[in-house]
C-alpha cells in the first residue's frame, strides 16, 4: 500500500514539474507586450467578476477594459489571447458552479435546522424531513417532509428509464449497425430534432391526451399518474439516449467488428459480444443522461401531476401521481417565502447530490470498462 502511495506521489510531483517547466517555457517564448496584454485581460476579468458579486456600479469599468484588451490582443497576439480567454472561461465556469453550489446549500440551512430531530440524545439536523411524511406549510405544526417528493421522483425516474433505456439502446444499435445509410441519414436528424422539442409540449400532450384516457380507462379520481408521467418523460429522454448511444456505437473501430466476423460469428453475435461491450461506457453514459433528464424534468411533471405532496397508497401504486422534487419547486417557488422557500432549496440540494452520484457512477463505469478492454487504468 505504501509503495502505491509513494508511486502516486512521485507521479504527481513529476507532472507538477512538467507543468512548471511548460509555464516557464511559455513565459520565456512570449513577448513582453503579449504577456502584459494577457495579464490585463485576466486581471480585468477577475475585477469585473468580483464587482458583479459585490453588485458594484463600477463593474462596467473593468469589463470595458477586458473587452478592449481582448480586442487588442486578438488583433496583435491572437494565439496568446485565445489561450488566456479559454483559460479564464474555464476558471469562470468552475467558479460560477462553485458559487451556485454554495448558494443553494447556504439557503437550505434554516429549514434543515428547523427540521432537526433527536435520536438517542443526539440532535441530527434535517432528519425530520426524511423520517416523517407530512408536508404542510400552513397548518400547525408546520412540516417540510421531502419523503413524498423523493418517492414521486424515484417512481417517475424508474418508469422513464424503463422506457428510454431499452428502446433508446435498441434504436441506436439499429441505426449504427443495421440500418442502411439512407435510412440513417433521415432518421438520425429526426431523432435529434425530437430532442429539441420543449418539455412543456410533451407535458401538454400528456395532460390533454394520456391523462384523460388513463382517468377513463382505470376509473381514476382526477388526472395525473406516475405511470404516464414516467412514459412521457421516458419519451422525452429517448432522443438523448438514441443520439449519444449511436455516437458511442459508431465510434467502435471497424477492425474489431471485421475481426469478429472473420472468425465466423454472425452479425448479431458481433454486436452483442464486440460492439456493445466496446461502447459500453458511451452507452451507459447515454442511459445516465436519460436518467438525468428524467430526474430533472420539471414542466411535464408539473403539468401532469396533481401537485399534492403526499405518498400514494400503496407506495408502488403507479396509477396515482402526487408530486416530484422538480414539480414541487416549479409549483411553489413564485409564492414561497421564509422556511418554505428554504425547503425548496433543500429539494434542489437533493437533486444536485443525486445527479452528482450519477455522474460519479458514470465515471466509475467508464474506468471499469477501460480496464476491462485493456485501456489506461
Amino acid at each position: 500500500m505504501s509503495t502505491d502511495t509513494d508511486g502516486e506521489r512521485t507521479g504527481l510531483q513529476a507532472r507538477a514539474r512538467r507543468r512548471a517547466g511548460r509555464f516557464r517555457d511559455f513565459v520565456d517564448d512570449t513577448s513582453t507586450e503579449a504577456l502584459v496584454t494577457i495579464v490585463v485581460i485576466a486581471v480585468s476579468l477577475l475585477a469585473a467578476f468580483v464587482g458583479f458579486l459585490l453588485v458594484s456600479p463600477l463593474t462596467v469599468a473593468p469589463f470595458a477594459v477586458f473587452l478592449l484588451a481582448s480586442g487588442y490582443g486578438w488583433l496583435r497576439h491572437q494565439e496568446e489571447t485565445a489561450l488566456i480567454l479559454t483559460l479564464t472561461t474555464t476558471i469562470s465556469t468552475l467558479l460560477i458552479l462553485g458559487l451556485i453550489i454554495v448558494f443553494i446549500f447556504l439557503e437550505s440551512i434554516p429549514v434543515v435546522q428547523y427540521e432537526s430531530a433527536t435520536v438517542f440524545g443526539v440532535t441530527v439536523p434535517g432528519l425530520r424531513m426524511f423520517i416523517e411524511t407530512r408536508w404542510d406549510a400552513v397548518s400547525s405544526p408546520v412540516r417540510y417532509s421531502m419523503v413524498p417528493m423523493i418517492h414521486g421522483t424515484v417512481m417517475v425516474t424508474v418508469i422513464a428509464t424503463a422506457v428510454a433505456a431499452p428502446l433508446g439502446v435498441s434504436a441506436a444499435l439499429f441505426l449504427s449497425e443495421i440500418a442502411p445509410d439512407i435510412v440513417r441519414e433521415f432518421v438520425k436528424p429526426g431523432v435529434e430534432i425530437l430532442a429539441g422539442i420543449p418539455s412543456i409540449v410533451y407535458g401538454f400532450i400528456g395532460f390533454t391526451v394520456l391523462s384523460p384516457w388513463a382517468s377513463n380507462q382505470f376509473d381514476l379520481t382526477g388526472q395525473g399518474t406516475y405511470l404516464f408521467v414516467g412514459v412521457v418523460v421516458g419519451l422525452m429522454a429517448l432522443p438523448t439516449v438514441v443520439s449519444v448511444a449511436e455516437d458511442a456505437l459508431s465510434s467502435v473501430p471497424e477492425s474489431m467488428k471485421s475481426g469478429s466476423l472473420a472468425v465466423g460469428t454472425t452479425d448479431w453475435q458481433t454486436m452483442t459480444s464486440i460492439t456493445v461491450p466496446a461502447a459500453f461506457s458511451g452507452v451507459s453514459a447515454a442511459v445516465l443522461l436519460g436518467v438525468g433528464r428524467a430526474i430533472g424534468e420539471t414542466m411535464a411533471a408539473t403539468v401532469m401531476l396533481r401537485g399534492v405532496p403526499r405518498l400514494t397508497e400503496p407506495l408502488v401504486n403507479v396509477f396515482y401521481g402526487q408530486e416530484t422534487l422538480t414539480s414541487l419547486i416549479a409549483r411553489n417557488y413564485g409564492e414561497a417565502d421564509g422556511l418554505q422557500l428554504d425547503a425548496l432549496f433543500v429539494a434542489g440540494v437533493i437533486l444536485f447530490v443525486t445527479v452528482l452520484f450519477i455522474s460519479v457512477g458514470a465515471q466509475y463505469i467508464e474506468w471499469r470498462m477501460r480496464r476491462k478492454l485493456g485501456g489506461e487504468v
